[in-house]
Formats: structure tokens, C-alpha cells, sequence
């Protein structure tokens, strides 16, 4: 990594003009300084006037008054030869020149997300995609830092990297390792030092700098590390080039960061403040999704349902604009956010440029389902019924020590509200087991809310201390490993009884699934999901279609299925015909009329 050390000051001067002093004693104490040091110099070899000249030229300069409220001069002068030149790359020098490129990515959609853009800046600087690491030139790693065990990962990869780097021969060329994400903005120079393979660091709101950094490591062989984060960088302006084509389901990320600091999460410290992208750029990339054939796409966001966007104040008077409407028993570490436009009239517009197409959104936080949200998902049938509510402890005293915002109460009512108003809703959750200080009649009581609630879906954890993180500065991870392990064994029995006895509802009934692809154990089934975000499998059969012939199923289809059986995981049925969201939803409302 290229350093330039800019000013240096010798240590006695520092020690002597460091201290407090006002601008009219600043040259007398340098001259007293210099004085000294001359007179236990005796010996010095230059010559005395030398010496002189340099105490009446200090003596003669600004004072300290002079350094403040001065208005910057220009930047840029006519250089010296003799003055230090700063290592640069022109922009030009910055193409890949065909260079190939392999993603590994790990952790949660998000990431999927940011190769995505990643692979859109690279693409337009002349980089190749390769799916054979053993033909990449450039080979990315897209972490993540959430936990321990996703980091040890890395690691672990990082050795096997080295190794490859270490046998790769000199005719092909350099092979860089670079590690984007969390992980690459947690440890930044951690990862130079463990493991002097990694070529380039980029942080989460740095990948618009990739094509530089990979060229300063390649022409200066030194590794190039920018991990800067923003408070305004969103991609918006970056259309994302998907890494399979052929899939009906897409990602769209809509805001970046998180302003809850939950006291166990890193996400804060590595992904920064929470911004959000205009609403008129969402929009457009839906729709283009929607024209290349995707079928389904999920709005991302560490908060997704937060999103606020304030460019409307640009536009539009703020008079009617409101804050951020938080739910009932909830409460935020933050002042009120005033203005913008609010995440259910995104979801409004989204849902009204591509009826045909289904839309979701993760992950949320409990707080900001206000009833304005709930109404958007409700009135629309292309909304998907399928909400996540993260609850991460089902104690009181351990919700605190997380600084969640609210009481087991509070979440209770919003989920009776939730299914008051959304019968059929899918529901999922986050749950930690295990965090700091948890008794065991504590960790009681998030088995009990995990019985009342029972959940479709449910992220199950054993807690993990994260450096810069809340709880590692306050609190001490003092549950040990095996009762953290037992624990979690005894959240997956509950889960799923409750998994099985809700998947149970849907057996009998015809849901509208959409084909994601082949079952991975068997190529005569296809798997999709239904509105409620479950697996479904079904059988490979012909259906009739819309022109009257018959046809098999294949990927991207809407399909409607008689559900016929159920356990915790997956749902099976049997498909009945091709539809459409409309088609379906306009055959169940007409059914229930009669």
C-alpha cells in the first residue's frame, strides 16, 4: 500500500510548541527553542550564519493568527523538479483490457446486490466475466461480517487463494484477490497484513472506484485499499448488470446504511448512515426488469421499510410531507426524520408500474410497519403477503440490553394487527439466542413468543460478539459456547412445530406459484414459492396454455396448485393450470362472491 508522509515535525519541536500558547508569544517560543538547541550544538558542522539566517527568517514569520479564518489559496502550482511527485494513473490507464473477472459472494442479498453494481462498473471499464476461477485474472470475494463463522470463511478461502496466486504461472499475468463488503470495511488493513495475498480492499460505498484501485495495484504491484463510507452514495445512477440472466426473480436495492444501532450489529460501523435512493430511479429499474422478463423482484435495504426519500424536498413544497410513522409501542434512537417521501408510496408506485410482476421487500425493522404499509400490501395483489418481522428475543430485560425499541407487547399487538388486517400473511423472523447476560428464564420467554407467534419462515442464531459494536464495548459475552448450542437446538424444535402446524392451513387450498426452477433432488419436479414467501414442489407435467395447445412448465411461469401436503420446510401440490396475477387473484375473489 502507497503511503506519502506529507510533513514531518521534528519530536522536540512538537514537544515545545504543542503546548498552550497564544499567537503573540508563537515566534518568541520558536526562537527560545532554536536558541537552546544552538547552544548544545556547539559542535555542528554548519556553518553559524546558516544557523542565523533560519532563526531571523522564523522569527521574522506569520504568527499563529495568521493560520485562521484564511480563505484556501489554489491547489495547484507549477511543479519543481525538485519537489516530490505523487504516484497517478491516468483514467484511461484504468480499462481492464479483457482482464477476467470471477465473483465469490457470501452472505445476504444485499451482497448479491452489490456484485451486481459491481459488475456494471467493471463491465463498462472493460473487464470480462468468468465463471472458472482458474481462468480469472481478477478474483473478487463479497463478504460479509455479520458473524464470526461468515468471516472465518474468508479466512479460509484467502489460504486457498494465496496458494493458487503463489502457483500461477508469470505468463498469464498477475492474478489479483480483492475482498469487497463488510468484512473488507470491518478489518481494512487486518487483511494486508494476515494475508499479504489481497491485492484490493473496497469498502461497501467504494465500488465506483474499483477500476482505479485495480490498476494502481497492477501497475505499482502495491495493494490499494479504499474503504471510505458516504453519506449520499446509492448506486442510483449505476444500472445493475444481473449475474443470472435467466432467473425470473431479481434484487433492487432502494437505501444503503442504518440509523437503529442495535447494540449487537456491525451493520452500522460497515454499511454507515441510512440514505436512500429517488423513488423515479427505483421505479425505472423495475420496469426495465420487468421488460427483460423477470417475474418477481425484491426491494433491499438494511431498513428497507425506513426509506425516506428527502429529493422530493427538491421538487416539492414540505409542507404535507410527514415523518416517519412508527408503530405503536416502538421507538427509535434517532429524532424524528422530517419530509420525504415515505416507503408505502414507494410501494404504491412500484406495485402500480408492473402489476404482473410481484414485489417484495427485506429485511425491515418491526417499528416502520405503520398502517400505511400494511393498507399498500392489503390493496394490491402483485404486494406479496409475506412480511419479515426480526424480533430477536421474546425477554424484555434482553430487547434493552439490544436496544430494539420495544417490549414484547409492543410486538405482540403489532402482529395481532398485522393478521387482523392480512389474514393469510406469511410471517418470518430473526431470533438470537445466547447474547450477553441471557439467563435461562430469559431465553424462556423467547421460546414462549415463538409459540404464540409461529412463524412460515424463522433465521435462527447463536449470538456472536462483533468488534466495534455496542455490546462489545458495554457488555460482556459471558453465555458460553454449549449452552449457546443448546439453546439454539431447543428455538429449531419450537420453530418448527409451529413451521408445521401453519403449513398445515395451506393443504387443500390453490396457491399462485411462480417457477423458479428445477427441485434440486429430483429433475422430474420444479420448485417455486407461493404469496407467502414457501417452497413449493411440483411435478413436471404438460398444462394447457393460453393459445389452447399443451405445454410443459418451465421457468418464469405463474402457476396455480392445489396444495396436497406439508411439513415445516416445503409445501408439495399439483399444478392445475398457467395464470397470471390478475387472472388468479380475479378467479379467487369471484369464488369467494359466490
Amino acid at each position: 500500500m502507497i503511503k506519502v508522509n506529507w510533513l514531518r515535525r521534528p519530536a522536540k519541536v512538537l514537544q515545545t510548541i504543542g503546548q498552550s500558547c497564544s499567537s503573540s508569544t508563537w515566534t518568541t517560543t520558536l526562537h527560545r527553542h532554536f536558541s537552546a538547541e544552538a547552544t548544545n550544538c556547539r559542535t555542528s558542522t554548519k556553518p553559524p550564519n546558516a544557523r542565523q539566517t533560519f532563526l531571523e527568517k522564523v522569527s521574522a514569520g506569520p504568527g499563529l493568527h495568521k493560520f485562521f479564518n484564511v480563505k484556501r489559496g489554489p491547489t495547484h502550482t507549477e511543479a519543481n523538479n525538485d519537489e516530490l511527485q505523487v504516484p497517478y494513473l491516468l483514467p484511461e490507464s484504468f480499462s481492464g483490457h479483457g482482464r477476467k473477472v470471477h465473483f465469490e459472494v457470501y452472505g445476504c442479498q444485499m451482497n448479491t446486490n452489490d456484485t451486481e453494481v459491481v459488475w456494471a462498473i467493471l463491465q463498462q471499464n472493460g473487464y470480462q466475466r468468468c465463471k472458472d476461477v482458474q481462468q480469472a485474472d481478477v478474483i473478487m470475494l463479497v463478504t460479509c461480517a455479520i458473524r464470526d463463522g461468515a468471516e472465518q470463511k474468508i479466512w479460509n478461502r484467502l489460504k486457498h487463494l494465496h496458494a493458487m496466486k503463489d502457483r500461477r504461472s508469470a505468463r498469464h499475468g498477475p492474478l489479483q484477490i480483492t475482498v469487497l463488503g463488510c468484512m473488507a470495511e470491518r478489518l481494512k488493513e487486518r487483511l494486508l497484513d494476515r494475508e499479504k495475498c489481497v491485492d484490493v480492499i473496497a469498502g461497501p460505498d467504494s465500488y465506483k472506484d474499483l477500476p482505479r484501485l485495480l490498476a494502481i495495484s497492477r501497475h505499482y504491484q502495491q495493494s490499494a485499499i479504499n474503504v471510505l463510507l458516504s453519506l449520499d452514495e446509492t448506486y442510483a445512477d449505476v444500472m445493475p448488470v444481473r449475474l443470472n440472466a435467466d432467473s425470473p426473480t431479481a434484487f433492487v436495492s432502494i437505501m444503503r446504511g442504518c440509523d437503529n444501532m442495535c447494540t449487537y450489529c456491525i451493520v452500522p460501523f460497515t454499511r454507515g448512515r441510512e440514505r436512500s435512493r429517488p423513488i423515479e430511479s427505483i421505479v425505472q429499474e423495475v420496469q426495465t426488469l420487468g421488460d427483460s422478463g423477470v417475474k418477481e423482484v425484491t426491494l433491499l435495504g438494511q431498513n428497507v421499510n425506513s426509506y425516506r426519500d428527502i429529493t422530493t424536498n427538491t421538487r416539492t413544497s414540505t409542507k404535507g410531507l410527514e415523518t416517519n410513522k412508527v408503530a405503536p409501542g416502538f421507538s427509535t434512537v434517532y429524532k424524528p426524520k422530517l419530509g420525504g417521501m415515505r416507503f408505502d408510496e414507494l410501494l404504491r408506485q412500484v406495485a402500480e408500474a408492473v402489476p404482473e410482476m410481484r414485489i417484495r421487500f427485506t429485511s425491515p425493522h418491526p417499528k416502520d410497519f405503520s398502517e400505511d404499509v400494511l393498507r399498500i400490501i392489503r390493496d394490491y395483489p402483485n404486494v406479496c403477503k409475506n412480511l419479515h418481522l426480526p424480533a430477536q428475543s421474546g425477554n424484555d430485560a434482553v430487547l434493552e440490553r439490544m436496544r430494539r425499541g420495544y417490549t414484547r407487547d409492543a410486538y405482540l399487538r403489532l402482529v395481532d394487527s398485522i393478521r387482523t388486517m392480512l389474514p393469510n400473511v406469511g410471517i418470518s423472523s430473526d431470533f438470537i439466542c445466547g447474547f450477553c447476560g441471557e439467563t435461562e428464564e430469559e431465553f424462556k420467554d423467547t421460546l414462549t413468543l415463538m409459540e404464540l407467534v409461529r412463524y412460515n419462515v424463522a433465521f435462527l442464531f447463536a449470538y456472536s460478539m462483533r468488534e466495534r459494536t455496542t455490546a462489545h464495548r458495554r457488555y460482556k459475552d459471558d453465555v458460553p459456547q454449549a449452552v449457546k448450542t443448546e439453546r439454539l437446538q431447543r428455538m429449531v424444535q419450537v420453530f418448527r412445530k409451529g413451521a408445521t402446524d401453519l403449513h398445515k392451513r395451506f393443504e387443500g387450498r390453490n396457491e399462485l406459484i411462480l417457477i423458479e426452477g428445477k427441485s434440486k433432488r429430483s429433475d422430474k419436479c420444479w420448485f417455486g414459492r407461493n404469496d407467502a414467501n414457501i417452497k413449493v414442489i411440483v411435478p413436471s407435467v404438460m398444462l394447457p396454455s393460453e393459445v389452447g395447445s399443451h405445454r410443459e412448465i418451465t421457468t418464469g411461469d405463474f402457476v396455480a396448485v392445489k396444495i396436497t401436503e406439508s411439513n415445516s420446510q416445503v409445501l408439495k401440490g399439483l399444478p392445475l393450470y398457467f395464470t397470471s396475477i390478475k387472472q388468479f387473484y380475479s378467479n379467487i375473489y369471484s369464488d369467494k362472491a359466490q
